[in-house]
């Protein structure tokens, strides 16, 4: 083991991209900032990169698929990169969704 990359008892700290604290797992902050800056994707460059950023806070984000189905037909092969206005409001409801705090609870079960 490296000692200067362990950590033990600590109460809080960032593993694997998340925040871990007492009370559950958390999205670290500056990756819901990463998204709640981003543009409206332009083109489908763009739009692989907002559902990458997406696909890693999947676990907070109730329904995710539902709101990105507007995106969908943009992913389509052959389909002209055309953002609209349901795509507009998928892409808000999404940023302001993430402005809530989220934290994924953690549950422990007791064996005996």
């Amino acid at each position: 083991m490296n000692p200067l990359k362990c950590a033990f008892g600590v109460t809080s700290g960032k593993f694997l991209g998340f925040m871990v604290r007492h009370r559950g797992i958390e999205i670290d902050q500056a990756k819901v900032n990463a998204i709640l800056k981003m543009p409206e994707p332009r083109n489908i460059h763009e739009l692989k990169s907002l559902q990458g950023k997406l696909a890693h806070l999947r676990r907070f984000i109730s329904n995710l698929a539902g709101k990105c189905q507007p995106f969908s037909r943009l992913m389509k092969k052959g389909v002209p990169f055309e953002w609209d206005q349901a795509c507009s409001n998928a892409f808000q409801s999404i940023k302001s969704y993430l402005m809530k705090p989220l934290v994924w609870q953690l549950i422990y079960q007791e064996s005996h």
